[in-house]
């Protein structure tokens, strides 16, 4: 990597990978969307009467009630690369799935302490009474809701979230991709989020926190290509850690990440070969891509000032050129790094400074669609033109190549 290369990627990436810097701005929360389950339904719009209003997820788009399941991997083959003598590697994993009908137990968001330690991470303001509402946040999936589908019928999308911030933040698009017939896939990469609740009791917190040079967001890319394997060798193997892992059609596998999660999506492609198709939400490629390229498709979806041509992030005009397969170059007016994740909605209620001048929900929106399209067209082989021009409901969105 050139020195040109390498000082512009480290400063972007550091603007970007500290989610706990905050910015300017605010969005605003949506409404709840599930059949009731009997607890008390508040309205977000009444936030400011009502301190204690529960924060909700926006309705999922597509046509099925979502399921949603937590597993608990052990990777035996390594050691865990943060904590050494810790010898296996622990994983966390929410699965969102479409499920034959709702189970009237409404999922969890996040356990009380993770909520408490990112919002600390992220410098929100009254941190242990937020941390009940963010912990309460109103989701749209049924707890362990028996799973819809045949044999090696559905395609399955893994999600690896920002550097600091745990699997919950990808909620919104998980569940919108379940309702519309994938197998979601969130990973929480242990000792890299801000907060890990894991069996017992126990709670993992950020150690490689102390490891934002080169040389280790590099090792977080590494990292996560060998946790994000994993997690698919235990999904679709012999003896699946999940009752419906029969449900998967291996063939059609893509992976979908934001900040290094998106970085890390490359290089596990080009390690993993079951990954047909891949997305990169506003993250800086710390490692660049070889000279023979990627030529499955790629999407990069980025913030408007500092991810289109000529922005501060130089490392994607680099890669763009070593994509050889589909690929397309887009990029959101009004969003920044933090709205590719579900904290815009809650970011005014939070005391979370963002510089979008799109709400919450909208960014939502706008990043179900492209998201959606992208994996429905390389995954399901149906036509979708979103992806091939600019659209008139989507003002916000610039194609660059």
């Amino acid at each position: 990597m050139s020195t040109t290369i390498l000082r512009g990627a480290l400063a972007a990436g550091a603007a970007m990978l500290a989610l706990s810097v905050p910015a300017v701005a605010a969005g605003a929360t949506a409404p709840a969307a599930m059949p009731s389950t009997g607890r008390r339904a508040s309205s977000t719009t009444t936030d400011a009467a009502n301190p204690a209003a529960v924060f909700a997820l926006p309705r999922p788009t597509g046509p099925h009630p979502v399921g949603t399941t937590v597993l608990h991997l052990v990777d035996d083959s390594r050691p865990d690369p943060w904590v050494p003598e810790e010898k296996a590697r622990e994983l966390m994993v929410s699965l969102w799935y479409p499920a034959k009908a709702p189970s009237g137990r409404r999922a969890p968001y996040m356990t009380m302490k993770e909520a408490a330690l990112v919002l600390k991470g992220l410098e929100a303001r009254a941190v242990p009474a937020n941390a009940v509402r963010l912990s309460r946040t109103r989701t749209n999936a049924s707890l362990d809701a028996a799973p819809l589908g045949r044999e090696r019928g559905l395609p399955l999308v893994v999600l690896s979230p920002g550097f600091t911030v745990p699997r919950s933040s990808l909620t919104a698009l998980a569940e919108d991709l379940a309702s519309k017939g994938y197998v979601v896939a969130g990973i929480d990469h242990t000792y890299e989020s801000f907060g890990t609740s894991l069996p017992g009791g126990r709670t993992a917190t950020c150690v490689a926190c102390k490891s934002v040079d080169l040389p280790g967001l590099v090792k977080v890319t590494r990292t996560r290509v060998a946790d994000v394997s994993f997690v698919l060798d235990r999904l679709t193997g012999p003896n699946p850690a999940w009752k419906g892992g029969g449900l998967i059609d291996t063939s059609r596998i893509g992976m979908a990440g934001h900040s290094i999660g998106g970085n890390s999506a490359t290089w596990t492609m080009l390690g993993d070969r079951r990954f047909r198709a891949g997305i990169n939400m506003d993250g800086t490629f710390f490692i660049p891509l070889p000279e023979k390229g990627l030529s499955r498709p790629f999407l990069m979806l980025g913030a408007g000032k500092i991810h289109q041509p000529g922005g501060g992030d130089t490392s994607w005009g680099r890669d763009w050129k070593r994509m050889t397969g589909w690929k397309r170059w887009i990029t959101f007016d009004g969003m920044e790094h933090r709205s590719f994740c579900d904290y815009p909605l809650f970011a005014q209620q939070l005391g979370l400074k963002l510089d979008s001048s799109l709400s919450g929900p909208r960014t939502v929106e706008v990043l179900r669609a492209y998201v959606g399209a992208f994996f429905d067209l390389h995954l399901r082989k149906q036509s979708r033109p979103l992806l091939d021009r600019a659209s008139r409901r989507y003002p916000e969105v610039r194609f660059w190549r």
